[in-house]
């Protein structure tokens, strides 16, 4: 039975700190300090070998106290294997009983959890938004809410907010609403990715920290001085690393807060040109958007790349207008719609 777990406390649903104290009491053997690595060397399947805690402490009159693994007593040191015995017997100057005193902050946040709530599998994960943890709770899990909130606080010190989602996300402006667990009630995170710094209103904007990889992943196929259509593109982690890559990009949002923020984060990471920015419905961007791209130049022009940052209903948003030798992209890893050959942009467009 492992000692090292905290008291059960299930019927806890508000935070008490106090609750989970715990005495464990271990066997140690002194040993002279000259002769402490070489001990703990020889018995290392033997030592106490628990996370965040040493396996040797002061022990009585001048000596160490190499601690032994929590299940071992005294009268079990006889059944021991024969080489590890031997080592005992020549370095033992003594059995000592030390007792180790664990609180709350010991205890990790998993482990908090599995002593509060009665299931094998007690909802631990988070994904994390610059100071913001944003957590996804099953309505099961209500009851001990602020509590997971609180202690996923405790445990994390670069977080300052926790949140939970309460509905699904807003099928107009891509965004979830939530309420705070635990923490402050400050929205406004700030990031870094893919070489750029983006802040934002968590609770207006839609941002997946989790897409990073597949943002990264399209970013590599851009180009200098291509032209890039970000449709919608949410406060910038397409259009921003594009746009420093050298790429021309027109860049779209709908939800207002989102192209707020779009305008923000090209201020904050000195983005003077290549960039046009657009608060429009998806349709009448990417028509007003191939227009104002041709209007630069006598000559045919089109964009060569469309990234559509919406894989459910992206191609609601293709139709009729023919556009050249352009590449289509969503953000779900498992779509790239193109390749440089002629395609087609929606009804919308005609």
């Amino acid at each position: 039975m492992n000692a090292f777990v905290p008291p059960v406390q299930h019927g806890m649903t508000v935070l008490n700190r106090e609750a989970f104290k715990k005495s464990v009491k271990i066997l140690g053997m002194r040993v002279n300090p000259k002769h402490v690595g070489n001990v703990m060397k020889k018995l290392s399947s033997e030592l106490l070998n628990q996370p965040r805690l040493r396996n040797v402490v002061n022990g009585e009159n001048a000596t160490k106290l190499v601690l032994l693994r929590q299940d071992l007593r005294q009268e079990d040191i006889a059944k021991l294997p024969k080489e590890i015995k031997k080592v005992i017997d020549e370095e033992n100057d003594g059995f000592e009983q030390h007792t180790i005193n664990l609180d709350y902050d010991y205890w990790t946040a998993d482990q908090i959890f599995h002593a509060v709530i009665p299931v094998d599998d007690p909802p631990a994960s988070y994904t994390q938004i610059g100071h913001i943890a944003h957590m996804n709770l099953k309505e099961e899990f209500y009851p001990w809410k602020h509590l997971i909130g609180q202690v996923i606080l405790d445990k994390n010190k670069n977080i300052t907010s926790v949140v939970n989602k309460t509905n699904s996300i807003d099928t107009t402006f891509r965004f979830f609403k939530m309420e705070v667990l635990a923490g402050e009630d400050n929205m406004i995170a700030q990031v870094k990715e893919s070489g750029c710094r983006f802040k934002f209103d968590f609770s207006k904007v839609y941002w997946n920290s989790r897409l990073q990889t597949e943002h990264d992943r399209l970013i590599q196929k851009f180009k200098k001085d291509e032209y890039i259509c970000d449709v919608f593109a949410g406060v910038g982690p397409f259009a921003l690393p594009a746009a420093k890559k050298g790429a021309i990009v027109y860049a779209n949002d709908l939800n207002p807060a989102s192209y707020q923020w779009l305008n923000e984060n090209i201020k904050l990471n000195k983005i003077t040109k290549g960039i046009s920015t657009y608060n429009l419905d998806g349709r009448e961007f990417i028509r007003k958007a191939v227009e104002d791209l041709q209007a630069t130049s006598n000559d045919w022009k089109t964009f060569d790349h469309f990234v559509m940052n919406l894989p459910a209903t992206a191609m609601e948003f293709l139709g009729m207008q023919k556009v050249q030798r352009s590449s289509f992209f969503t953000s779900d890893a498992n779509t790239f719609l193109g390749g440089l050959c002629d395609r087609y942009v929606s009804r919308a467009v005609s």
